[in-house]
């Protein structure tokens, strides 16, 4: 299973695109989502100090059907409304792949991450392509279940050191002190955090996004 995650560039002609830029300090989060035959359904949360203007404006967008306030206050509304332009849900169900909420959508770009086989990644990337939605790539890596990234030895030996005080600083908790704690040999513990410690750090360095990738999510998918 591969994990991406990406930043949607929305098209001009979608409501969106053309409310989160009029109002470019406002943040619109998706908390749920369905897509209809023709249309979509959302629950939206949206924050902004002139939030009666965007609620105005977005009830009056010919791509929005029905809207209805569930709940408001001075800067933030959740709203649920019906639209001919729900973009990512229609990429995402001829992809097969969901989309993980909540979405934010922030100035017209939507960051997501999404999650399954590289053949579904890929076929995402060419239905984004389809509606007409532009992408970048933040990152894209394996998704591997914690158990798989430190044994259950490792886990154990890692946890116990954060609990007494091994990596803080200064140290309440010496390394000869620690192993005696878990009952095991100075040496062994050693190498068993060493071990455990360099799979969290090699992992932490691969999930660091690339700002200058530039290369298309499926040959990212081929190479990762």
């Amino acid at each position: 299973m591969a994990q991406a995650t990406l930043t949607i560039t929305m098209p001009e002609q979608v409501w969106i695109q053309q409310l989160s830029t009029a109002y470019p300090a406002a943040t619109f989060r998706v908390l749920a989502a369905v897509p209809g035959s023709e249309t979509g359904f959302a629950l939206v949360r949206i924050s902004s100090t002139e939030i009666d203007d965007v609620i105005a404006d977005m009830r009056d967008h010919p791509q929005i059907l029905e809207l209805t306030l569930a709940e408001s206050s001075e800067d933030e509304a959740t709203v649920h409304f019906e639209t001919t332009a729900p973009l990512l849900l229609f990429s995402a169900r001829e992809a097969g792949m969901p989309i993980e909420l909540p979405v934010e959508v922030v100035d017209g770009e939507a960051t997501i991450e999404v999650t399954g086989s590289r053949d579904r990644l890929a076929e995402l990337a060419e239905q984004f392509e389809r509606f007409g939605l532009s992408y970048r790539i933040e990152h894209v890596r394996e998704h591997l279940h914690e158990s798989q990234l430190l044994s259950d030895r490792q886990l154990e030996v890692a946890v116990a050191a954060v609990e007494e005080g091994y990596y803080d600083t200064p140290r309440r908790c010496s390394l000869t002190e620690l192993a005696e704690q878990l009952g095991i040999a100075k040496s062994t513990c050693s190498e068993t955090l060493h071990r455990a410690e360099e799979g969290i750090i090699k992992r932490f360095v691969e999930d660091l996004p690339d700002p200058d990738t530039e290369e298309p999510l499926e040959d990212q998918l081929a190479h990762s």
